[in-house]
């Protein structure tokens, strides 16, 4: 039986990993991590923005990690060099999964012949119907809350309404 008790409240974090807010907001997604665990789940999910030319890539990237048993490890490791992936692209992307123990030859293969896209593709479409126009943006229990333009009292809000739903269940 999974630890995660099935009716875990999800916290949908619609995130860019070439962008500097979703970078700041990695001290917040720790923390409510830390103080949740397997109470609250967190999803990563991709909205990259065009503006950000190896976002896309980067998107296809992280559901390799996932896909290999490290995409928050793999999204915080990007996120916290965004500089590089600017500068550096995919060799960057492929570099990481190295660094973190991950089967970089399949990384490579994977952003050659685009096996993730579609997830990236339908998570964008998704994020734009509801209303998700930039990163990060976090939806809990049916609430939107967008960090783009500013973090403050985020963290709190989440932790309001993950406390709320959790209490339901009881």
């Amino acid at each position: 039986m999974s630890d995660l008790s099935p009716a875990a409240p999800v916290l949908d974090v619609w995130c860019e990993l070439q962008c500097p807010d979703c970078r700041s907001a990695l001290d917040d997604l720790r923390a409510l991590r830390a103080r949740y665990g397997d109470r609250l789940e967190l999803r990563l999910r991709h909205f990259p923005l065009e503006k950000h030319k190896h976002s896309f890539a980067a998107a296809q990237a992280a559901e390799e990690a996932l896909e290999q048993g490290k995409g928050w490890e793999y999204a915080e490791a990007v996120l916290g060099r965004v500089e590089e992936l600017d500068r550096q692209g995919e060799p960057f992307l492929v570099e990481i999964a190295r660094e973190l123990g991950l089967d970089a030859e399949e990384f490579d293969t994977a952003l050659i012949d685009g096996r993730h896209i579609l997830i990236v593709d339908a998570d964008h479409a998704e994020g734009k119907a509801i209303g998700v126009t930039g990163t990060p943006t976090y939806v809990i229990g049916g609430e939107r809350l967008d960090g783009g333009k500013s973090q403050d009292g985020l963290r709190e809000r989440i932790e309001e309404i993950a406390d709320r739903l959790l209490a339901g269940q009881d």
